[in-house]
């Protein structure tokens, strides 16, 4: 019974997207279509893979709320060397990728080093991501329409998915297995249950930590990535505050905000709840869109207090 209630919060995240799906393709015409069902994937790609750094961050007891910052920078960044140095897609993205997995390092580092929060920590990285990309352009827009390369990765699609979507799936189905398969995914787990635990059984907690911000950096970067594919730009304001979406998507997801339990799947199936919701009011015209921001916001609670019921009833 305690195992099974450690998967209430995952099971119910699964029946409310089920129940949301169902009831908007009976409601809306179109909206149960093969095309509209990739679409969730390709619209939320950017969000999603932040999503899936932040739960490794998460899922080791921290927060980042540099994400959102960290696409705005890698977006302008794989800009200025394609569109100013000249330098070809698959030259240029692996060094965005790079940049953004050391930036995630260098704030897991110093919150490991000097003990010092994660909240003020990746605080300081989100101004400081957010002002170096505003600075790589006066426009804090680098236009790449006419660059072949990325228009021909924005129009890729097989089976009705975009390249966008297919990265997406591919990172969840890569982090769930370096969660579930590796000594780094329990050491992660480890840490977010109880560190000082973690510490006495002699697994490598400060890599670990520095490695769960590293991939936070990574994922954001690569999300910056895609969404300079979709947009066919790089833009310095993208991502404003998306990394509260990716904070609700991951906790919506069943992932525990004091670290220690979760998964990345639940955290794709937050990020497609929440997909569904901003996508609805564009099939019903005369609703506010006032009322996405409420709905997040009472699922949001609703999740947490599910989480500490199945946490109680565990620790019964």
């Amino acid at each position: 019974m305690a195992r099974f209630t450690r998967h209430w919060p995952l099971l119910a995240t699964a029946v409310v997207l089920i129940a949301l799906y169902a009831t908007a393709a009976i409601a809306y015409p179109g909206f149960g279509s093969w095309f509209q069902f990739t679409r969730f994937f390709s619209d939320n790609a950017t969000l999603g893979l932040a999503a899936i750094g932040m739960t490794f961050v998460i899922l080791s007891g921290g927060i980042d709320l540099s994400v959102g910052a960290v696409i705005a920078l890698s977006s302008m960044v794989l800009a200025v060397l394609m569109s100013r140095l000249d330098l070809s897609m698959w030259s240029a993205a692996p060094m965005v990728l790079v940049l953004g997995a050391a930036f995630g390092a260098f704030m897991g580092g110093i919150i490991q080093v000097f003990r010092l929060p994660p909240f003020l920590v990746t605080l300081a990285g989100m101004f400081l991501a957010r002002g170096a990309a505003l600075l790589l352009s006066d426009a804090k827009r680098i236009d790449m329409k006419d660059i072949e390369s990325v228009r021909s990765l924005s129009e890729r699609h097989i089976a009705g998915f975009s390249l966008a979507a297919m990265v997406l799936v591919a990172a969840v189905v890569i982090a769930a297995a370096v969660l579930r398969f590796t000594r780094f995914g329990r050491t992660v787990y480890a840490i977010g249950s109880d560190e000082s635990a973690a510490r006495l059984m002699g697994l490598p907690v400060a890599r670990a930590r520095v490695g769960a911000y590293s991939i936070s950096g990574l994922c954001a970067a690569a999300g910056g990535v895609v969404h300079l594919i979709g947009m066919q730009a790089g833009d310095a304001s993208a991502a404003f505050l998306l990394e509260l979406d990716a904070i609700a998507a991951v906790v919506i997801g069943g992932t525990l905000l004091a670290g220690g339990r979760g998964s990345v799947i639940g955290t794709l199936l937050g990020v497609l709840i929440l997909g569904l919701i901003t996508t609805i009011p564009n099939y019903q015209g005369d609703l506010n869109t006032w009322w996405i921001k409420i709905v997040i916001g009472l699922l949001l609670l609703a999740f947490v207090l599910l989480q500490r019921a199945a946490q109680r009833w565990t620790e019964c």
